[in-house]
């Protein structure tokens, strides 16, 4: 089974669109607004994932931006100043 596919309740498998288009032949039969596209709001979600974390840095005193980046170079440091003087 693909990542993107789930299983339904009759034991096969629907692709995302089919199951989008099923939502929406329902959403009309009931007279209720359409679901969202599949995937429209995903950096908004990777958006608010960020700045949740950048949040939770800086309410615990710590920096809130390029953390990752900082820790990384300080750990890469000292095999490049090596690298540099084995040649």
């Amino acid at each position: 089974m693909a990542g993107h596919e789930r299983p339904t309740n009759e034991g096969y498998v629907m692709s995302l669109t089919q199951q989008y288009a099923l939502d929406l032949y329902r959403a009309r039969q009931r007279g209720e607004p359409p679901p969202p596209a599949p995937g429209r709001h995903d950096w908004r979600t990777v958006r608010e994932l960020r700045d949740h974390g950048r949040f939770d840095a800086v309410v615990q005193g710590r920096p809130a931006r390029r953390r990752r980046r900082h820790a990384l170079a300080a750990l890469l440091r000292p095999f490049a100043r090596r690298r540099g003087t084995s040649a």
